[in-house]
């Protein structure tokens, strides 16, 4: 009989509804209050739990087949495969206060930046879990959400965070690559291998300037293995700090990392079901769930992508897991994983890990057909099939469009208008970069050429949340999709910027490219269009989600930002978008020949600026795409002057 473990005491078995996989649930130390033990509301205060549980899968069962390499994996005694993820809860303490929402995270390189985003966090205190500033302004808390994390990512991650265990299998060996760009100039500089290598004499390494450029062999460049699967790179002259060095050789003892989805599935579908006191979200004999949330960030929002396209939200017996997934900041991409020699921690942009195979079709959410390849296939073609799709929300900032293709969630791979269905919902947040903290302001990185964006996501996101869980819980409608598109003029070829001084001219971004993966390094024999934000005489784009800062401008904020002199000039800065301010008089502008109206030509004075901003925010509270107190609390830094969030002059 198999039994649940809470610390080393087996206290329960597995209850009826319980899900077979989850066979051990401990827990590595005593639930313990969080930050400081502060209530929130009406929900309380909240505990911290962490645990590990551990899953143990039928190899033959189809939702489980569809896993890489599981059929060749360790089996237990029982003949299944285990794998053992790490989780975190956040949980009022008095489960009866919750609202019954469960808000799953996959984490980010086996990081917790969920709370950064709705809770307005620091990234200093999003780390911790203890000090009351820790829980920035406590919005998911407010609600009474439940939060937890669970680890998927199986090899090794930067800061060696929250990750899942998978099983290796050993006497494999295949073709691996490595590619690395340091943006420094450390010399001899330490790559990370992903996995050991089976035969030094099998080792090339390369470097180029840029992904376009011939590889080179030059003098001066040397490699020299070290204990922990690591390498030692000796840099050559005349490359500069944002080189690319690319390590093909033969590998060794492939981890089986697409276990990582079923660990997701299985912890939370057995948080959400469980009755017995094994379950920390039980009680009295049932799971105090009503309702899943799963919300991913950039990595994970990949991974919530590719979760739903290999069918991953249907748990194994037939029922769906997530009652509504948040996307956020994925673009079209999904995730270098599911496959022998995965690595999940690649990210295809324009300067780094253009040729792994983590955004190849299919792109969007509804059925297309590739024409390069003459497949069909759609993200949700799965999920239709077994009844088990959740409501979905994407939501981008406006860096996807440049540097993660993100045209193409919204067009067929041809480059035509494509609705999504009626399942999903997309919002582009405009003119924001990638990712940014609540506390970031416009500064200068030497990597970048123009200052950066520092325009953060919190405010609209919490909005969003709140209306998919009306529309999970309630059947509310949510608001209509937010997104550049072909269909309205929004979604053009080539984006016609004014001449604004300094900025610089954009000249590259991330292709689409086909790759022919039977080689090493892969080879490029195909490419898909993509399409960019039309923006406005500002340089502001006109689609999307406008926020006040962007409808009631100080500045044009770019999605973009290149790179500058000495780490690759030209390429896209990674995750990076740029801000230039507006001229603060007429007579300013005109001398720098700006052709934006300056401060003093747009409003009057102080009180004009705040009532465009009033009007802003009250319009899109009205929408539900901003909620009463941020509204309130954007025009509060509309009088403050803090709103655009620039440096001072």
């Amino acid at each position: 009989m198999k039994r649940v473990l809470l610390g080393a005491v087996a206290l329960a078995a597995l209850s009826p509804a319980a899900m077979a996989e989850v066979v051990r649930f401990e827990l590595t130390g005593p639930p313990r209050p969080a930050f400081e033990g502060q209530a929130f509301g009406a929900a309380g205060p909240y505990m911290e739990i962490r645990a590990r549980a551990t899953i143990a899968l039928d190899p033959a069962d189809p939702r489980n087949a569809v896993i890489a390499d599981i059929d060749r994996a360790p089996r237990n005694a029982e003949g299944r495969v285990e794998a053992t993820a790490d989780v975190i809860i956040l949980r009022p303490a008095d489960l009866a206060r919750g609202n019954g929402t469960l808000l799953v995270e996959p984490p980010n390189r086996g990081r917790r930046i969920v709370t950064q985003v709705l809770n307005d966090s620091s990234a200093a205190g999003t780390p911790r879990l203890e000090q009351a500033a820790d829980a920035g302004n406590g919005w998911t808390f407010r609600q009474g959400m439940t939060l937890a994390w669970v680890g998927w990512q199986g090899d090794w991650t930067p800061g060696q965070g929250m990750k899942v265990q998978v099983p290796r299998i050993t006497g494999i060996t295949g073709p691996s690559r490595e590619e690395f760009v340091f943006d420094n100039t450390t010399n001899p500089a330490i790559g990370q291998l992903t996995y050991p290598v089976a035969d030094p004499a099998s080792i090339t390494l390369t470097v180029r300037a840029r992904q376009e450029d011939q590889r080179q062999t030059p003098a001066g460049l040397a490699w020299r293995l070290l204990e922990g699967d690591r390498i030692e790179i000796t840099r050559p002259a005349g490359f500069d700090a944002g080189a690319i060095y690319e390590l093909t050789y033969t590998a060794r003892d492939p981890l089986v990392l697409g276990m990582g989805f079923s660990a997701f599935r299985d912890v939370t579908a057995f948080l959400r079901r469980d009755g017995s006191d094994a379950n920390p979200l039980a009680a009295n004999g049932r799971s105090t769930v009503t309702a899943t949330l799963g919300m991913g960030i950039s990595q994970s929002g990949r991974f919530l992508r590719d979760y739903l396209h290999l069918g991953f939200n249907e748990d194994t017996r037939g029922r769906p897991v997530f009652d509504g997934l948040v996307a956020h900041i994925p673009g079209s991409r999904r995730t270098f994983m599911n496959t022998r020699w995965a690595q999940p921690g690649r990210n295809p942009s324009d300067h780094t890990d253009r040729l792994y195979a983590a955004d190849q079709f299919p792109f969007t959410y509804a059925t297309t057909t590739d024409p390069l390849t003459g497949a069909r296939d759609g993200l949700l073609r799965r999920c239709r099939i077994s009844n088990t799709c959740p409501r979905v929300f994407q939501t981008d900032s406006e860096f996807e469009f440049w540097g993660a293709r993100g045209s193409l969630t919204y067009t067929d791979p041809a480059g035509r208008h494509v609705d999504l269905p009626p399942e999903v919902r997309g919002y582009m947040m405009t003119g924001h970069p990638h990712y940014a903290v609540a506390e970031a302001v416009a500064n200068r990185n030497p990597m970048c050429q123009m200052p950066m964006n520092p325009l953060q996501a919190g405010a609209p996101t919490r909005a969003l949340v709140a209306a998919l869980e009306a529309w999970v819980r309630e059947g509310a409608e949510p608001p209509a999709s937010r997104v550049p598109m072909v269909a309205h003029g929004t979604l053009v070829p080539a984006a016609a910027y004014p001449a604004i001084p300094g900025m610089p001219r954009l000249t590259s971004w991330t292709p689409a490219p086909l790759l022919d993966t039977t080689k090493n390094p892969p080879v490029v024999i195909g490419s898909y269009p993509i399409l960019f934000p039309r923006v406005d005489a500002d340089g502001n784009a006109i689609g999307g989600l406008r926020t006040p800062v962007i409808e009631a401008p100080r500045a044009t904020y770019t999605g973009w930002n290149p790179r500058s002199a000495g780490f690759g000039e030209g390429a896209l800065c990674t995750n990076q978008g740029g801000v230039i301010p507006f001229a603060a008089t007429r007579a300013e502008r005109q001398a720098a020949g700006d052709p934006r109206p300056s401060l003093e030509e747009r409003w009057p004075d102080q009180a004009a600026y705040v009532a465009a901003v009033r009007a802003s925010a009250e319009r899109l509270q009205g929408e539900r795409l901003l909620l009463a107190e941020d509204a309130r609390a954007i025009v509060a830094a509309a009088e403050a002057g803090t709103l655009a969030r620039l440096a001072p002059r």
